[in-house]
């Protein structure tokens, strides 16, 4: 089987993680969109798996948990007029929990924003975790009931935020005026200073920044559910093992302890490679004559 040179793909996973979109790529380094598709695929499953096994006995002290909304193939409005519309189609929530020391992105989780996926994002993200955290979260209800079915063991607290009841018009996108915070202990002692979620927000910025899918006022989206997945997949192995957090100088998973030096894409090569092995050459094929005996 052919494969495209190591630049090649080095480039086109370098500029999925840069905010470019997969026929962008496709124009820029002459290869065809299927072959930009099937390299995030192979990508997605090889970063997955790379994370689940590596992001492990995290120390933490404080984590910082959000949401961030994205959709696939359609709005979850319009799914119902768009056509041949796939079983996943529509919004697309991503539950990211953050370090907020190293900026390590601990955990994430794809799905809906009911307590049930809530859940499963709380008993992945306190499956990582060497030690107890103060945990904050933002005022979705969800997380209560997430972080009780998990038994998470932490110093739990909700930031509620207030907005201001300014009328928004016809044409308004951005979102109400912050004017506010409340400050919620819910489970353990959670100390005052640590209640933030800043973190998270800002990360949340860095992956619209970062992934096309994320791009708002677009047609950049993911036509499927499991390839948006494979680019959060890639996009956070990228952010943890391989960028310089500037304020860290160092990447997030060093900072971690996870890893010793900064990774580069590469290294990422060679992950979907060793999950990808190239089949066994063949010796030449003999075409059979007729009436050729087979033993």
């Amino acid at each position: 089987m052919n494969k495209l040179p190591l630049q090649t793909r080095v480039q086109i996973l370098s500029m999925l993680c840069e905010g470019s979109s997969m026929r962008s790529i496709s124009r820029v380094t002459g290869v065809s969109i299927n072959t930009v598709s099937k390299l995030l695929v192979d990508a997605g499953n090889a970063c997955a798996a790379f994370h689940d096994a590596t992001v492990r006995n995290v120390p933490s002290k404080a984590v910082q948990c959000d949401e961030i909304w994205s959709f696939s193939y359609a709005k979850q409005k319009n799914v119902k007029f768009a056509k041949a519309a796939p079983e996943a189609a529509g919004d697309v929530w991503t539950w990211t929990a953050i370090d907020a020391d190293s900026k390590l992105i601990v955990s994430w989780h794809v799905g809906d924003r009911s307590a049930d996926t809530g859940s499963a994002f709380m008993f992945d993200l306190k499956a990582r975790l060497a030690n107890r955290v103060q945990l904050t979260t933002d005022g979705h209800k969800a997380y209560l009931k997430a972080v009780l079915e998990a038994g998470f063991d932490a110093d739990y607290a909700m930031l509620n935020k207030i907005f201001a009841t300014d009328y928004a018009g016809a044409g308004r996108y951005s979102p109400p005026k912050c004017i506010g915070a409340i400050k919620n202990p819910i489970m353990g002692n959670p100390d005052p200073a640590l209640v933030n979620t800043s973190f998270a927000e800002r990360q949340n910025l860095t992956m619209r920044m970062s992934m096309r899918q994320f791009t708002r006022l677009t047609n950049a989206l993911s036509k499927k559910f499991e390839n948006h997945c494979h680019a959060l997949a890639l996009y956070f192995v990228f952010y943890n093992f391989c960028r310089v957090h500037k304020t860290l100088g160092a990447t997030p998973a060093m900072a971690s302890g996870l890893v010793d030096r900064v990774m580069k894409m590469a290294d990422l090569v060679e992950l979907i490679d060793a999950a990808n092995p190239a089949p066994a050459v063949r010796g030449p094929y003999k075409k059979r004559v007729a009436g050729e005996n087979s033993n």
